[in-house]
């Protein structure tokens, strides 16, 4: 089953531009270049963003990729399939990486155990119910994010498939 989505590379330092690229066929199974653009909602940084379509565990193969690298800021979408969900990752060198699973409309769907976890947190007192459900539904990222989206729009877009 395949499907398609977008990885948005929303600020790296351009040593890592080549970086990103390799890591990205490495997943891909072909080879990548990049349209890399100056980032201005941080100077000095530069963005990027294709389409690909390829397996449905293709968006998850690109966040472990990318993940971990300092100073990289990124999303990687897939859209949901007959047979998959859709996914949303999206990382900052300050929070980290956070996944969510999205429905036929983009909607985030949390899975019942998680929030269960939250309910019982906010119940013992660990923590306030309102920030667990902003938490769940990546609100921290959306955040930090929104600025470097803005920044990126009208940028061009690149279809990329895997090879199988």
């Amino acid at each position: 089953m395949t499907t398609r989505g977008v990885l948005y590379v929303h600020s790296a330092p351009r040593a890592l531009c080549p970086h990103i690229e390799w890591a990205v066929a490495g997943v891909l199974g072909a080879r990548v270049s990049l349209d890399w653009t100056k980032q201005p909602a941080s100077p000095g940084t530069w963005r990027a963003e294709f389409s690909w379509q390829g397996e449905a565990a293709t968006a998850s193969k690109l966040a472990s990729a990318l993940r971990g690298w300092h100073l990289l800021r990124f999303e990687v979408t897939s859209e949901p399939s007959p047979a998959t969900e859709g996914e949303r990752y999206s990382c900052t060198p300050e929070l980290g990486i956070y996944h969510a699973v999205t429905g036929l409309h983009g909607d985030i769907m949390i899975p019942e155990d998680r929030l269960r976890a939250a309910a019982d947190r906010a119940a013992h007192g660990e923590s306030d119910l309102a920030a667990e459900i902003s938490r769940l539904l990546g609100k921290p990222w959306d955040d930090e994010l929104e600025p470097f989206r803005h920044a990126g729009e009208g940028a061009p877009v690149r279809w990329l498939h895997q090879v199988v």
